[in-house]
């Protein structure tokens, strides 16, 4: 019942208020009547007409009816009515509807106002000749009443404002740290895939160069690297495989990098690239610490890209990778020199230094490439020995 009496009235609000103003009417007409005077009727009910009439503009114009229904109420009472509550509920609502609205200033003026009027017109023509402190009592008690619980409606709409925003910043919260987890797991398939799948291709697209510009002149050598081809297209197959089981792993990223490659794996990584006329060479500076298993991920997906770049975009035969220990960082430098190289280089690119720029920064280091000043290209990445 409480439930379909509430959709109604937030269905008809212009109907409900019309009932509450006439109510209010009924309940204060009679008031306005001079005590003890049967005959003169009309001014008390046209007066009392005039000052329930100017509630319906409460809203726009707080201030001038609490104003005017004050006047009103002074009036009937120097007519000889009783100051009690019904002949104030005019002046109860209007001060109430300020309340929710006006400022604290304008609250205390109005206020202030009121009860200036109303006690001075209470105490000399009040018809019941009550004691002066009974009469400013009540008076101040009905004036300091709507006042006391419109302040506390207004703090609860405030509280109730203040929990619906941040029950709002928090669903945007929400979403948003959805949204860039969703951004940071894309890009990390991205990443992974594009490790797997170009290194291999471009090794693979190496070797067939290779071997079809050697076909014809040394078919032994020839036949070698295709069979080194088909193993580089079995070992692309294999790890992609595992790179897109590890990605459906349920497990945190730590541990859904453990059984990836490091830097145990770098002479498999050398003679890959041998087999697609790329020799490497390796040099090491300080003694081997052992990595922790994103850094030591990070740190062959470098050397692996950087290599694949080497086959895919310089016409070079040769590069080097050199490594360095520190206390607590691993510096890898991987550059090229400017000597040509016979077979035809790989097409496609455009993610290989944003691939190892991400890399070296997942794993809280940092990375530089750029053109060396004798000549050729290097790129240098400085990782944390524990990540």
């Amino acid at each position: 019942m409480v439930t379909r009496l509430r959709r109604r009235i937030d269905r008809h609000p212009r109907l409900v208020e019309a009932a509450f103003l006439l109510l209010i009417y009924a309940a204060t007409s009679n008031q306005y009547r001079r005590a003890g005077d049967d005959t003169l009727w009309w001014p008390g009910f046209a007066l009392a007409a005039v000052t329930c009439t100017s509630l319906p503009a409460r809203r726009r114009h707080p201030g001038a009816v609490v104003v005017l229904t004050t006047l009103g109420t002074a009036v009937a009472g120097a007519r000889g009515s009783d100051f009690g509550p019904l002949l104030l509920l005019p002046v109860i609502v209007a001060l109430y509807e300020l309340t929710l609205q006006a400022s604290q200033r304008a609250i205390r003026l109005h206020g202030l106002l009121v009860a200036v009027i109303l006690v001075p017109t209470a105490l000399r023509w009040d018809a019941e000749d009550e004691p002066w402190a009974n009469e400013t009592v009540s008076l101040a008690f009905w004036i300091l009443l709507p006042i006391l619980h419109g302040l506390a409606v207004r703090a609860r709409r405030a509280y109730m404002d203040t929990v619906r925003t941040r029950a709002e910043d928090a669903e945007r919260t929400r979403h948003e740290e959805a949204q860039r987890r969703v951004t940071e797991e894309r890009i990390r398939i991205a990443r992974e895939l594009h490790d797997v799948v170009a290194h291999h291709m471009a090794l693979a697209n190496a070797q067939a160069g290779t071997a079809a510009h050697l076909f014809s002149t040394r078919p032994a050598q020839t036949g070698r690297i295709l069979t080194e081809l088909t193993g580089t297209t079995t070992a692309a197959l294999r790890e992609l495989e595992a790179t897109v089981g590890l990605l459906r792993q349920p497990e945190s990223a730590e541990e859904s990098l453990n059984p990836a490659p490091g830097l145990d794996r770098l002479p498999d990584l050398v003679a890959a690239f041998a087999a697609a006329a790329l020799h490497i060479t390796i040099a090491v500076e300080g003694a081997a610490k052992t990595l922790s298993a994103g850094v030591d991920l990070a740190a062959f997906r470098i050397v692996q890209e950087a290599l694949t770049n080497v086959a895919k975009h310089a016409a070079v035969n040769t590069a080097h990778v050199h490594l360095v220990y520190g206390q607590e960082q691993l510096t890898i430098t991987v550059s090229n020199d400017r000597s040509p190289i016979t077979p035809p280089r790989a097409p496609g690119g455009g993610f290989g230094l944003i691939s190892m720029r991400e890399r070296a920064q997942s794993a809280g280091g940092s990375f530089r490439a750029g053109r060396c000043p004798e000549g050729g290209y290097s790129v240098t990445a400085e990782l944390p020995i524990s990540a």
